[in-house]
């Protein structure tokens, strides 16, 4: 019979905001791989912190029956998105500067896992991982994907006794997706490490994961059937406002574009041309390019001005501020996410959206007030207009980014995988906002996925990465 490893018992957390409708009660023993499985919201992220004891509690305890005389910190690793804010080196960078050339000042993949000690080991999950190739690269230079492996990577190589991986497969390509679940499935076959999942969507767990731990709304449930309940869907979302002339036929308009980081090649002779009104799909592998080239068409990136392409009939350098390109385009991505670090609200967040920032630093007049509460109100996120952004869970955050990019009812709008992190409730509210957008005369849309069921049926029209080394 396997020992026990950690056990709560009737804990009640000391902070109002993190306790559950009943004292926590739940246990983990050897060689127990668990799935925390719930909507946005539901209180995963809150029991993950609570076993770490990151939560202190006003009731009950936790036993921990560890082996060794390590601490706590060292023996449970959570693995999580936001978790790259931890680094020191990213706490100082800023969001463009992503695009420029000062990402030689930050440091290397390489350089930052020889810090977490044994090489050999480093070796080993590199290799297990098939990513040999970010060792070289800059860590702010990473994908969102790539940025994900990294931080798994780093978390295994302490050897942790139990380790917490928090929507792990978002953001990751196919192939990647499956090296990841092989790898934890090795993982908890050898015993020496033990896995909890903490899942929005049920579909990803995995074989090999025999417990799971259904949570809805604070409370650990027995069954599953009240977990993801269908949102009410809204149809009549977009003002009924008469379109702007349009002096352009095409949105886009690239010829043989070309963008390089200190000699490595990350587009090389890319052509695309994308009419008002059509719905892409822009696909590849991570690592392929494609948020490098959705910051070009952002205006984020400086190499922009040194290649020839038009947006909106206007020919990139012609004297267009940064701020009228970007007063047209919505935009949600991983890296807009990762750097909304701001301690304010999420209403002030949505607001922001009409100002193009990340946070708001402008203050909205009542008019815009309202109009960011009324997509709060759409996408069913209004409880949340006066709670700090950065305390509300990871597929709260992502409704927030989104209602920030749909604010303005743009002429474009850039999606770069906008599902990452969203319960089955909230994915089809999110898709069918993008539906209702996309049915509206001249809108365009480029959306980002690894995931071919989540792609809107309005799209038609595809364009594919490959890496430069492929």
């Amino acid at each position: 019979m396997n020992k026990m490893l950690l056990e709560i018992k009737n804990a009640v957390p000391r902070a109002s905001e993190f306790q559950f409708k009943t004292p926590i009660n739940w246990s983990l023993k050897e060689r127990e791989q668990w799935a925390f499985i719930g909507p946005n919201g539901a209180g995963k992220t809150i029991l993950s912190h609570i076993i770490t004891g990151k939560i202190p509690l006003k009731e009950g305890k936790i036993d921990y029956h560890f082996r060794n005389d390590k601490p706590i910190y060292q023996q449970i690793k959570i693995a999580a998105f936001q978790d790259i804010y931890s680094l020191a080196d990213y706490k100082s960078m800023y969001y463009q500067q992503r695009w420029n050339n000062s990402e030689a000042e930050t440091p290397l993949v390489e350089e930052l896992l020889e810090k977490e000690g044994n090489k050999e080991e480093i070796e080993k999950l590199i290799s297990l991982f098939g990513v040999e190739d970010l060792l070289t690269k800059n860590l702010i230079s990473l994908s969102s994907g790539e940025l994900r492996k990294f931080l798994i990577i780093r978390m295994l190589i302490s050897e942790p006794r139990i380790l917490i991986l928090d929507n792990p497969y978002i953001g990751l390509d196919e192939k990647s997706r499956e090296l990841l679940n092989e790898l934890l499935g090795k993982l908890s076959k050898e015993g020496n490490t033990q896995i909890i999942l903490l899942l929005s969507d049920p579909n990803q767990i995995p074989v090999w994961c025999e417990n799971v731990l259904p949570i809805y709304q604070k409370n650990l449930q027995q069954d599953t059937s009240d977990l993801f309940p269908s949102p009410i869907l809204k149809s009549d979302i977009f003002p009924d406002i008469e379109s702007q002339s349009q002096s352009y036929q095409y949105v886009l308009e690239m010829h043989k574009i070309q963008v390089k980081y200190q000699g490595r090649i990350i587009l090389k002779d890319l052509s695309w041309n994308v009419k008002s009104g059509e719905k892409w799909a822009l696909l590849g592998p991570n690592g392929a390019g494609k948020s490098t080239l959705l910051s070009l068409i952002y205006a984020d990136n400086p190499q922009g001005y040194a290649n020839e392409f038009s947006l909106f009939g206007k020919k990139r350098g012609s004297g267009e501020s940064i701020w009228e390109i970007k007063k047209r385009i919505g935009y949600v991505s991983s890296e807009i996410h990762l750097y909304c670090t701001t301690n304010q609200s999420c209403l002030q967040i949505v607001g922001s959206g009409l100002f193009d920032s990340i946070g708001l630093f402008r203050k909205c007049n009542e008019e815009q007030l309202q109009i960011a509460k009324h997509w709060m109100k759409i996408f069913q996120i209004e409880h949340l207009m006066n709670q700090s952004f950065l305390q509300i869970s990871f597929g709260e955050q992502r409704l927030v980014i989104l209602a920030r990019a749909f604010v303005k009812n743009p002429d474009l709008l850039i999606l770069d995988e906008p599902l990452h992190g969203l319960d089955k409730g909230n994915k089809e509210l999110v898709l069918h906002l993008i539906e209702n957008y996309c049915n509206q005369k001249n809108k365009t849309l480029i959306y980002v996925t690894h995931y071919e069921n989540e792609i809107p049926s309005s799209v038609s029209q595809r364009l594919y990465l490959n890496r430069r080394n492929e």
